[in-house]
């Protein structure tokens, strides 16, 4: 018998080693910024000649440059990408032409729950890789797209996303919705 105590495992079953976690971070951030751009694509369709069309080119055009530095990092670290891409295409397209047919304020509604939750995500990120003290341009790229996220949630709010028809449940919905996109994207 040892007389030192048992120390238990630096992590539990199904936890993700350190290694894997970053894997899963950006594996994850790229599905995202992919289904953030198809969630554009989505609304341009819908309401691209009407007034907002600028703004939602603006942010499209930013999800663009996020989902090519994830991109790059997927391709630099050869991490695969989320099997679930095919979906992500699908149901981000379906989700921008859904809410931008109720109306432009539903569409800034989207706007607003899906940012919501992508600054909470991107914020969790940035502090679990500072903690680490590992990856630091990383870290800032990851606080950079999470500030213009912030910008677009902002835009939501600025462009009547409250007036919304249903605007809480409607958030609500994207909003875990868009949690369960997280959580299928760091493992699929």
């Amino acid at each position: 018998m040892s007389s030192h105590p048992r120390k238990g495992p630096s992590h539990l079953p199904g936890d993700p080693r350190p290694n894997r976690q970053l894997e899963r971070a950006i594996r994850v951030n790229h599905a995202g910024e992919y289904g953030a751009k198809r969630i554009y694509a989505g609304q341009i369709a819908v309401l691209g000649n009407e007034e907002c069309g600028d703004t939602l080119r603006h942010m499209a055009e930013q999800e663009q440059v996020h989902l090519d530095a994830f991109s790059k990092e997927l391709n630099e670290r050869r991490i695969r990408p989320s099997a679930l891409s095919p979906l992500w295409h699908v149901m981000g397209y379906a989700l921008g032409a859904g809410t931008a047919m109720i109306s432009e304020k539903a569409a800034m509604a989207c706007t607003v729950a899906v940012e919501e939750v992508i600054d909470e995500h991107y914020a969790q990120q940035r502090d679990w890789l500072a903690g680490e003290g590992k990856e630091p341009e990383l870290v800032e790229m990851i606080e950079r797209f999470r500030q213009e996220e912030v910008e677009h949630r902002d835009i939501g709010y600025e462009n009547g996303a409250e007036d919304a028809p249903a605007y809480p449940l409607l958030t609500g919905a994207i909003k875990k919705g868009s949690k369960l996109a997280i959580w299928l994207a760091e493992r699929v």
